[in-house]
């Protein structure tokens, strides 16, 4: 594990797989997820094809710095849900300015791109904002962030927004049960026990978490910015996915000049072990593609 200072106080958590010399796949997670949230399998495969993999923690979030702010949650949510606006302590481009930050301190010119749910959000808008960084785009159960693609169904985000436990046993008793939810078909309850007991002792952190999910339910739709990419990208999606519909993934592949849509049968909100090989390989397939 190492770290890296990418700016602004703001202090990060990476790992790196593969070759030295290898073309870079910077792997974005998810809303309050660990660099552990990208599967070792996953991770491997890519090394295997000869890519060097960065996978990293967030700002909030394992190992990386972590924000105090002293407000409420509780008020801030509330204001969203009533449509005002709300100071928040940083944005989905902040996080996005922390990857290309990280990019800096390896002496990465340009990288694979590739970012899963919050972090697919993420990825487009490194892809927006810094599109000389960015070599190929992977967007994976995420959405445009337009309201009328890829909401969650119902019982999906009262999950997600459940209070947050104490003891170690009762969190990963609850992050098992989150995951027995939104994975659908997918889910593999004794992974999902080691992953979230690996996450509890690596860095618990739930004002962090709600920090990330602010950050997510305030940003702006991506839709005009995704309509002018020119990259090689890929979409994947579950198609049980409850937490960001697909249709949140069909819109994004839609937007995109040339995107290509990979749907996983039976899967959910869950990068399942099952869907590694297909995953992994079409990474790879489009990596060599932004390569050339």
């Amino acid at each position: 594990m190492n770290e890296a200072e990418t700016g602004a106080g703001v202090r990060l958590a990476y790992q790196e797989l593969g070759p030295a010399d290898g073309s870079v796949v910077l792997l974005i997670a998810g809303l309050g997820m660990q660099l552990y949230f990208w599967p070792d399998s996953l991770c491997r495969a890519l090394a295997e094809a000869g890519l060097r993999v960065v996978r990293f923690d967030h700002r909030d979030v394992g190992g990386s710095v972590r924000f105090e702010d002293g407000r409420r949650f509780r008020d801030r949510f509330a204001a969203i849900g009533r449509g005002e606006p709300v100071e928040l302590a940083y944005t989905l481009d902040d996080l996005a300015a922390d990857a290309v930050g990280l990019l800096d301190v390896l002496g990465v010119a340009s990288a694979h791109v590739v970012g899963a749910s919050m972090g697919g959000s993420v990825a487009q808008l490194l892809a927006i904002g810094c599109p000389r960084r960015v070599r190929s785009l992977t967007s994976i159960m995420s959405s445009s962030g337009e309201s009328g693609y890829g909401q969650p169904h119902p019982g999906a985000m009262s999950a997600l927004l459940a209070p947050p436990l104490r003891s170690r046993d009762e969190v990963i008793a609850q992050q098992v049960e989150l995951r027995r939810l939104l994975a659908a078909d997918a889910f593999d309850e004794a992974v999902a026990r080691a992953d979230a007991a690996r996450a509890y002792d690596r860095g618990y952190y739930p004002p962090g978490v709600g920090r990330h999910l602010l950050a997510a339910l305030s940003a702006p739709s991506r839709a005009a910015g995704l309509r002018g990419l020119r990259v090689p990208a890929l979409v994947i999606h579950g198609e049980a996915d409850p937490l960001v519909d697909i249709s949140g993934g069909r819109r994004v592949a839609a937007l995109v000049p040339g995107a290509e849509f990979l749907e996983l049968s039976g899967t959910g909100h869950d990068l399942a072990e099952r869907d590694c090989p297909a995953i992994a390989a079409a990474i790879v397939q489009l990596a060599r593609r932004g390569t050339g």
